[in-house]
């Protein structure tokens, strides 16, 4: 798994600040008022922190931005990068700063001199999150061997604080390698041995083969995955931090580990982005490693199930009727609408086993929400409107952008067929909505749940506040909010 880049907090030295090699950055504020330690360093360089506070290339920078000066005379630094923040900054502009510090940090030495900056942890935090690349395969790549020294007023206090953004940053860093990596490589087989390996973090981990799964009559979920060779299976994770029988809060992630369409077969332009249609599961993975990380007092378990869609003589043709794990039967109009048919057995088996006090799926799920939302949003959808906003309540707070969906009977009745109990998609109109209303017919009356369409925001061709472009690992600092704000005792 990609590394966070090692970062540790200091006491204020300004003697120090001389002889600092790699980047040195400090703090400015918006009305070009000079912390301490940049006065230092503008001493050392004989005003010139000073001459760029007074040009008009300061002028231009907003809260949260980073400009920087190459080579400073009197300091043996590479560069000074001079930050715009105010003392009174918010959560948004601190890890703004730091995400800028990190896309320029390089492989080497950073010092980031923060004086008595208010938000250091959410600093640290964001310039964690940026730094991140998926090299392994990469001939040429070069481990990064440079760590990060935040002086500041309270290293002690900025310790304990940043611990669990920085457990909440290596369960993202999780989920961007899985949803980066490629399909040859992250095999159904390798995804589930990844997740047993969380076991030495204190999670509770199970592999269903494809023998249980057939036990239990998951035939909606085996149906996806029975034209590929590699063998389908549901991983169960659970987190025990809570109060003994106290019910769980169920995560459920889509993992098709790579999704032709099966006989209903993709266009060939775009389909290698499939590597990415196990973003659900990818995200259930991080946001499991970050409660354990940071000990979560909570109860809580993923489930993820991991198949792969393929085209063969053995797979599910347009036509088939399976029944599911809940009895139902589905007419299978299209192939292609296999996430569904994943979620539905893994979501009916895990209130079954569990009786959850809540529960979300997460899944790369339609392309129609990316037509409703872009990249901007993902879809929210849900049957209780007070696990709904609590969600984007936490989603809103850690700027993760989620938008509430529509359902109703209107969009439930396109789901209606002549020869099953229902159809697996309703056609093109609201093909989001329908999606979710599909789901939504395997949740237990009673149970609060929410279906996550992430298909926009799992992976994206641009950068992002906090993420290279590829995967962004979008929801874990969501869940782990909601988690935080709403479960934990």
């Amino acid at each position: 798994m990609t590394d966070l880049t090692p970062i540790s907090f200091a006491a204020t030295d300004l003697d120090a600040i001389a002889t600092r090699k790699g980047r040195v950055a400090v703090v400015v504020t918006p009305d070009g008022k000079l912390e301490q330690s940049a006065r230092r360093v503008n001493r050392l360089t004989k005003g010139a922190v000073q001459r760029f506070v007074d040009s008009d290339g300061f002028a231009k920078l907003k809260p949260g931005e980073v400009m920087s000066m190459a080579w400073p005379a009197g300091m043996e630094a590479t560069a000074v990068d001079v930050i715009c923040l105010a003392r009174n900054h918010s959560v948004e502009d601190a890890r703004k700063a730091g995400a800028a510090l990190g896309k320029l940090r390089g492989s080497g030495d950073m010092l980031l001199a923060v004086d008595g900056a208010r938000r250091v942890q959410e600093i640290a935090f964001g310039l964690a999150m940026r730094d991140y690349a998926f090299t392994p395969h990469k001939t040429d790549a070069k481990d990064a061997d440079g760590a990060v020294v935040v002086m500041c007023s309270r290293p002690e206090e900025a310790t304990e604080a940043a611990a669990p953004l920085l457990a909440i940053a290596e369960g993202t860093f999780m989920t961007r390698d899985l949803v980066n990596e490629p399909a040859n490589v992250l095999t159904t087989t390798e995804f589930a041995d990844r997740l047993v390996e969380m076991e030495a973090l204190g999670l509770k981990v199970e592999v269903l083969d494809e023998d249980a799964l057939a036990k239990l009559g998951m035939r909606t979920l085996l149906s996806v995955g029975q034209g590929s060779d590699s063998p389908s299976k549901v991983v169960v994770m659970q987190w025990n931090g809570g109060a003994e029988g106290d019910a769980p809060l169920a995560l459920i992630g889509k993992g098709v580990v790579f999704d032709t369409g099966g006989i209903s077969l993709k266009p060939a332009g775009g389909m290698e982005d499939m590597t990415m249609d196990m973003g659900g599961a990818g995200v259930v993975a991080g946001t499991m490693r970050a409660l354990a990380r940071r000990k979560a007092k909570a109860n809580v378990v993923g489930l993820v199930g991991l198949v792969e869609n393929m085209p063969s003589g053995n797979a599910t043709r347009p036509g088939d009727v399976v029944t599911s794990m809940k009895g139902d039967t589905v007419e299978i109009i299209n192939t292609d609408a296999e996430g569904r048919l994943v979620l539905c057995d893994v979501m009916w088996y895990a209130q079954e086993r569990f009786e959850p006090a809540g529960m979300i799926d997460l899944a790369t799920l339609t392309g129609a929400i990316i037509i409703g939302l872009g990249h901007e949003n993902a879809g929210v959808f849900s049957n209780d409107d007070t696990l709904c906003n609590a969600f984007l309540k936490a989603a809103g707070n850690e700027g993760e952008g989620a938008w509430r969906m529509p359902l109703g009977q209107a969009y439930d009745d396109m789901l209606k067929s002549r020869i099953a109990d229902m159809k697996n998609i309703g056609g093109r109109p609201a093909g989001s909505v329908t999606a979710a209303q599909f789901l939504q017919r395997f949740v237990k009356p009673g149970t609060p749940w929410i279906h996550l369409d992430i298909a926009g925001v799992a992976s994206v061709k641009s950068d992002t506040a906090l993420a290279p472009k590829g995967a962004t690992g979008w929801g874990v600092m969501a869940l782990s909010r909601l988690v935080a704000d709403n479960f934990e005792s």
